[in-house]
């Protein structure tokens, strides 16, 4: 039951590539396979922290403002992650920038709220959290990888390619290239 709670997220339960929640920081931050694992492992943290208040308190919070009292928790460890990554992560901090705060409302923080941690034990919450949170860092590192290493031929800054790379694969439209590829190899495998 545990392991199958934490593998549903990464492979069953994908954020990215399966339910195609948290497109804007997917999109967003993925130009390096570092800014991907850094904003991954940002909501990673977030997502068990809160699931884990939620499961606890869930029962006591009316449903009249169960939804804003859900944002209120996952605010708080937002803003305890927004001070450490200031303190001890700078740099990968100001690179994120508008999408640690953005967390607060990410869809796929806020999803698993309502549909897992208000209904289960805190140990279950906690492990679907971990789940989750996993399937949505490898999505981002691996998204963050081939575009880093497609666009300025590196990969977690190391360069790897002498010829550099391909612009278009750290701007926009790169972005959305790398998505579409990744979701249907995702999807072949998974079959």
């Amino acid at each position: 039951m545990n392991l199958k709670l934490i593998t549903k997220g990464i492979l069953k339960e994908n954020p990215t590539f399966v339910l195609l929640l948290g497109m804007c920081p997917t999109l967003g931050t993925t130009t390096s396979a570092m800014n991907g694992m850094g904003m991954g492992l940002a909501t990673l943290f977030v997502l068990i922290l809160s699931n884990m208040a939620i499961a606890a308190v869930a029962a006591q919070i009316p449903g009249k403002v169960r939804i804003p009292a859900y944002i209120v928790i996952i605010a708080a460890f937002v803003t305890i992650l927004q001070l450490l990554m200031q303190a001890y992560t700078p740099a990968l901090y100001e690179t994120l920038g508008l999408f640690i705060p953005l967390i607060v409302v990410n869809c796929i923080v806020l999803g698993r709220a309502e549909t897992f941690a208000a209904k289960n034990s805190i140990a279950a919450s906690a492990l679907d959290g971990v789940g989750v949170g996993l399937g949505f860092t490898l999505s981002l590192t691996v998204i963050g990888a081939v575009r880093e290493l497609l666009g300025s031929g590196a990969l977690f800054g190391y360069p790897l390619l002498p010829s550099g790379g391909i612009t278009v694969f750290v701007l926009a439209p790169g972005a959305f290239i790398v998505l579409g590829y990744l979701l249907v190899l995702f999807n072949k495998i998974k079959r």
